[in-house]
């Protein structure tokens, strides 16, 4: 059953979603914003792939239930370490058609993804706002040994199954196809937002230890590490990131953390 939803709004967009008798959404907790009053609402620790898109009965005895909780603990330690919610929370339609609004918690741009089950998609972490129960949210790791000193990049969501997934970022969205810039792009690792699987993600240093290295890393902003991606299939991009949101917060407050040379002398919260 195809997920009913709209996206409105400008600069804070908001997702509303019209659920048909029985059905159910998900969303990470933190992001719900209002709901019909035939809507029922329920927490859960689960994922739908650990039975969290529906109730699980009483079959399989007592190595049933200690399978099924040993799975969401495994779900629950993974959302853990990528520093997301522990929690999901699950929407249903009773007696008639409801609604049901979410948004992200950036100002920025919201996508519908459509999953038809051949390929899954990533994305950054805290970017999955909702789902359908159908569409499996799991943990994976991306960008080997230069993606974990790269910081931003190696903890990603993945979403496989049917369904819609409705994930937010900040500022601007744009899609590209690494295929039509010579197969590989490189960006900000703040700037990705989600790609296709078949895309190969993965965190290169900014240029070698030479002079030139060091002065991009040390006053180009950037740091040590760019994302690349290579292959032939789609990518969203964000305009804005949450290094540079926090900075420029900061710097309004009269506390800019960056200083005069960005890059490696630049902090922020987290």
């Amino acid at each position: 059953m195809t997920l009913q939803q709209e996206i409105v709004g400008n600069a804070m967009q908001m997702a509303v979603v019209n659920l048909s008798p029985g059905q159910t959404v998900y969303c990470e907790a933190g992001k719900f914003l209002f709901k019909t009053a035939n809507v029922t609402m329920e927490t859960r620790l689960s994922g739908p792939s650990g039975g969290g898109g529906q109730q699980q009965g009483g079959s399989g005895g007592m190595g049933g239930l200690l399978r099924q909780a040993m799975g969401t603990a495994m779900q629950v330690g993974q959302r853990m370490l990528a520093g997301e919610s522990l929690a999901f929370q699950y929407f249903t339609a009773q007696g008639g058609e409801g609604t049901v609004g979410f948004a992200g918690v950036l100002p920025g741009e919201m996508r519908a993804l459509e999953l038809d089950g051949t390929r899954a998609w990533f994305a950054e972490k805290d970017a999955f706002v909702a789902a359908e129960s159908s569409v499996e949210f799991g943990i994976a790791f991306a960008g080997g040994r230069t993606g974990m000193s790269g910081g931003e990049g190696f903890i990603l969501e993945k979403f496989t199954g049917h369904g819609t997934v409705i994930i937010a970022g900040a500022g601007n969205f744009i899609d590209l196809n690494p295929a039509d810039f010579g197969g590989r792009i490189e960006v900000d690792t703040g700037c990705v937002v989600a790609f296709e699987e078949g895309i190969d993600y993965g965190v290169q240093r900014v240029g070698g230890l030479n002079r030139q290295g060091i002065m991009n890393a040390v006053f180009g902003g950037e740091g040590l590490s760019l994302a690349t991606l290579e292959g032939n299939g789609r990518v969203i991009l964000q305009s804005l990131t949450i290094e540079g949101l926090a900075n420029a917060l900061k710097k309004a407050q009269g506390g800019d953390k960056q200083g005069p040379t960005g890059g490696l002398f630049s902090t922020h919260a987290g």
